[in-house]
């Protein structure tokens, strides 16, 4: 009997990861709860805006959670509010900048952006663009750094197909740093996107943090809120990389890679 290949393994570990996502997205909500009340331990800063976008083919609806807890936590926090994100069309790109220059302006302070998924390489590109209106990015499962492939996705439910066609990259590079502060969150659990097309290269500004989530659970998870706490925690000009909590047992929840 032959022993399967590396590569047929992958594609095995890949297939089950996408077929599994939505299954695996409910134990965010699930440690969520259960993880609640250690949250409110987590890292406070100076109150600045704050907004954030959704992924593909998601609206604000799903950002709730995320928003709800920044919120709390004191930052003027606001979603997108143009409905399911369909992809970067420049009339959508326009809008986010619109929306950033708008807050930056009333608050008269850059704007610190969450971008899940799609969301985030829309935050990238502003950032890239316009970096005085940006005071840091932090995307969750963004695959800023793959080139799609020219081949077709593997056949299967269209949601699995959707899912595999993200997962496919013909050529993966960590991306090159933001010239402001930015933290990408991965998980080589996502079961959406390669996990190896959220990486951007390290530096003094810039760094990569890992988690155990699913792709569709991030903007549910609680060690993926307190990153996205502990980061906007960050000084003007003394951005520092995350360090993994060593209370309460949350150091579990970050693997070291």
């Amino acid at each position: 009997m032959s022993t399967p290949t590396e590569p047929a393994r992958a594609e095995r570990v890949d297939n089950l990861l996408a077929l599994t996502e939505p299954a695996r997205a409910l134990v965010s909500v699930g440690a969520l709860a259960a993880g609640y009340p250690l949250l409110r331990f987590a890292a406070r800063g100076e109150p600045h805006p704050v907004v954030v976008l959704p992924g593909w083919l998601a609206s604000d609806v799903s950002t709730r959670t995320i928003r709800g807890w920044l919120g709390w936590l004191g930052y003027p926090t606001v979603g997108w509010d143009l409905g399911r994100n369909h992809g970067p069309r420049k009339e959508v790109t326009d809008a986010v900048r619109t929306l950033v220059e708008r807050l930056a302006d009333q608050h008269g302070t850059p704007v610190s952006i969450v971008g899940q998924s799609l969301g985030g390489i829309y935050a990238r590109r502003l950032a890239e663009r316009s970096p005085h209106l940006v005071r840091q990015v932090i995307s969750l499962g963004s695959p800023f750094a793959g080139v799609p492939p020219r081949r077709k996705a593997a056949a299967g439910s269209s949601m699995y197909q959707e899912y595999r066609k993200l997962r496919a990259v013909e050529r993966v590079r960590p991306a090159k740093p933001l010239k402001v502060p930015s933290t990408s969150v991965y998980s080589r659990l996502d079961g959406v996107v390669d996990w190896r097309t959220c990486l951007q290269e390290e530096g003094p500004i810039s760094e990569n943090v890992a988690v155990h989530a699913s792709h569709l659970g991030m903007g549910l998870d609680p060690a993926v809120l307190w990153i996205v706490a502990d980061r906007l925690a960050q000084p003007v000009g003394g951005w520092r990389p995350f360090e993994r909590p060593t209370r309460f047992g949350l150091r579990s929840l970050f693997p070291t890679d």
